[in-house]
């Protein structure tokens, strides 16, 4: 009997104590349930409160086959749903890549219910568009190149848009801080020409004590009236010495209508150069002076000025022309490093008018960036996707949910294309001028260490998510949201955080 007791106390202490490894085994492999010390010193500094504070970190195993799981360090409220602003285009750029595919390109269709004959289009041109996010000066340059190698010199015509590739709600202007002349708010628009956006370029002269001004895109029916003088002053907040003026003030004017935009007020001596950039004509005014332009430019003529109209295709019209943009791969570079918001959006509405049909409604993305996720093996609980840019106060997504979406990537053929569209601290992007003190540090290193960082900020909203390749060479997926009034304060910790990875974070000791 004693010996039975025996064996069985041996027995339980066995149990014991392979228990008390376990869990130290778990101790030691699970995420660190804390903020860490320096990134909670400066949230306290900022008063940032922790609770207003997501983050999660994993380690990317390099030698893993399946890249789709890694070792997590971090874990701070990394499952609370957070807006997460413009990091949200993770989600859209990532999906589209997989879905659409680098290569992709967006056409912009031209018909006509006329007939060329000696070089003289008799006849109306209509445009249809499916949402080239990209249809620049230079774009439309070779759309009128293209026009010309028909035998075309002369438009006897007028122009028509068709917009029928969008639902009409998601072209209504609305914005989240009223500043509907600002660039990142202009909306989405299956003929979006050079983001709607006029860009006075103001320099002071190389010959003499004046200021040089000019614009683009090019607009037939624009005239610029340059007040401008120069004033011995530093380049900080150059703006406020600025007034600008559009006459008339309508923004419903006709398309062939005279416009005039005056500049006056002061320019700071300090400066070198400026970009004054302001959203100031209709969607149809901006199109057809810009096309009017364009064929101007390339030599051609116009019989009479184009009006610019809405208007379906005809199904009498017949094909003219079918003009690709450029490539999706290169259009995400500019999305995710400048964090271009109406490209977002464009891109968002792609993926319904691609796999759904037209018209494209947030609706239909939302369903099919749902279904990708699904086939990805991925369940997003609390994500709301309200226009794939992070320009809203509704979307919602987690820390760790976003991490997952950074790790799915690293399994994909478009893999390596997601990541190089990503801001390089130091370099370039909305992180050009980021971490630059604490990459220094490593310039000795044959191997640097590199960030690959998509940020995001809106009042109250700061984020970050992306990767870190640390001294050591280790991988990390790293996302991080504040959501607080403080945020704005917030860069410093975010900062900390990504320095705390190049430098691969606790040993294990502190980690335990």
């Amino acid at each position: 009997m004693l010996s039975k007791i025996c064996q069985l106390l041996l027995l339980l202490s066995l149990t014991i104590v392979s228990a008390a490894q376990a869990a130290n085994l778990g101790a030691q492999e699970s995420p660190i349930q804390k903020i860490p010390t320096a990134i909670a010193i400066s949230l306290d500094k900022n008063q940032i409160p922790q609770d207003s504070v997501s983050i999660s970190v994993v380690e990317i195993k390099s030698e893993a086959k399946d890249k789709s799981s890694g070792k997590s360090l971090v874990n701070w409220r990394a499952n609370a749903p957070m807006n997460p602003a413009s990091t949200m285009k993770i989600l859209t750029t990532l999906t589209s890549l997989d879905v659409l595919g680098p290569q992709y390109r967006w056409r912009t269709n031209l018909f006509t219910d006329g007939t060329i004959r000696q070089g003289i289009l008799k006849g109306n041109i209509y445009l249809q568009g499916t949402g080239d996010p990209k249809l620049v000066p230079e774009e439309l340059a070779k759309m009128m190149n293209a026009l010309q190698n028909l035998g075309i010199q002369k438009i006897d015509g007028d122009l028509f848009f068709d917009r029928s590739a969008y639902s009409p709600e998601v072209m209504l202007q609305t914005t989240i801080d009223g500043e509907s002349t600002r660039s990142y708010n202009v909306s989405p628009d299956p003929l979006l020409y050079a983001f709607r956006t006029l860009s006075f370029h103001i320099e002071k002269s190389r010959t003499a004590d004046f200021i040089d001004l000019s614009y683009t895109p090019a607009l037939s029916q624009l005239k610029v009236t340059n007040q401008l003088r120069l004033v011995n002053k530093t380049c900080d907040n150059w703006k406020s010495g600025i007034g600008f003026a559009l006459d008339p003030e309508d923004l419903n004017i006709a398309s062939t209508q005279q416009l005039n935009a005056s500049f006056s007020g002061v320019f700071p001596s300090g400066c070198k150069d400026a970009y004054f950039n302001v959203v100031a004509l209709n969607a149809n005014t901006f199109l057809t002076q810009g096309f009017a332009a364009a064929w101007e430019l390339a030599g051609g003529v116009w019989v009479h000025p184009p009006a610019g109209k809405d208007e379906i295709v005809p199904i009498s019209a017949r094909p003219l022309l079918q003009f690709e943009g450029s490539r999706l791969a290169d259009d995400v570079v500019d999305i995710n490093k400048y964090s271009n918001n109406v490209m977002a959006r464009q891109l968002f509405l792609t993926l319904a008018l691609e796999k759904m049909g037209k018209p494209a409604s947030i609706e239909k993305s939302g369903l099919v960036i749902q279904d990708w996720l699904k086939k990805m093996g991925l369940d997003f609980p609390g994500l709301v996707i309200e226009n794939g840019s992070g320009l809203s106060r509704n979307e919602t997504i987690t820390a760790q949910q976003m991490n997952a979406l950074l790790l799915t990537a690293r399994n994909l053929p478009i893999g390596d294309t997601f990541y190089n569209s990503l801001p390089i601290a130091g370099t370039d992007g909305t992180m050009k001028n980021r971490l630059l003190t604490q990459l220094r540090k490593f310039f000795h290193l044959k191997k640097k260490p590199e960030v690959r960082i998509k940020t995001g900020s809106l009042a109250d909203v700061r984020a970050i998510s992306g990767y870190v390749i640390s001294k050591s060479g280790r991988m990390y997926a790293v996302t991080s949201f504040i959501n607080h009034p403080n945020a704005w304060r917030g860069l410093e910790a975010h900062d900390q955080l990504l320095a705390w990875l190049l430098e691969d974070g606790p040993e294990p000791k502190q980690a335990r």
